[in-house]
């Protein structure tokens, strides 16, 4: 291929492998129909995009975000969420149904329930074998 065009490349991606998908996917553009930045001088598709690399006219930045744009298969959209009443604020559901709301109870008559349960029953450890 264009040793000395990959020699030039490495100065603007520093990892060979990922110059080799930044130039590839950009020679996958390149044949889709994207206007090239370079003269081609009777080129193929691989070593213009190496050159456009090796020059500068092409960023390195922009098309490693444009090849993980077009390998995602699910693309996060950042929408504001609906606002929802709380469910203990005003005590109307979205629906415009009544809410029930649970009484609240405090520490005190929580430990106070908690003493009135019987013990768990305990087997003597002979008895457990």
């Amino acid at each position: 291929m264009a040793r000395v065009t990959v020699e030039d490349c490495i100065d603007k991606v520093e990892n060979r492998f990922d110059l080799v998908l930044l130039a590839s996917h950009r020679a996958r553009m390149i044949s889709s129909g994207s206007q090239i930045t370079i003269d081609r001088d009777n080129d193929k598709n691989p070593v213009v995009s190496l050159r456009e690399i090796a020059e500068t006219t092409v960023s390195p930045g922009d098309l490693k975000e444009d090849l993980i744009h077009s390998l995602q298969k699910y693309v996060e959209v950042d929408e504001p969420e609906p606002e929802a009443p709380l469910i203990g604020a005003g005590g109307v559901d979205a629906d415009d149904s009544e809410v029930i709301v649970p009484d609240r109870m405090t520490e005190e008559e929580l430990l106070k329930g908690l003493e009135g349960l019987a013990p768990p029953e305990e087997v003597p450890e002979d008895e457990g074998e």
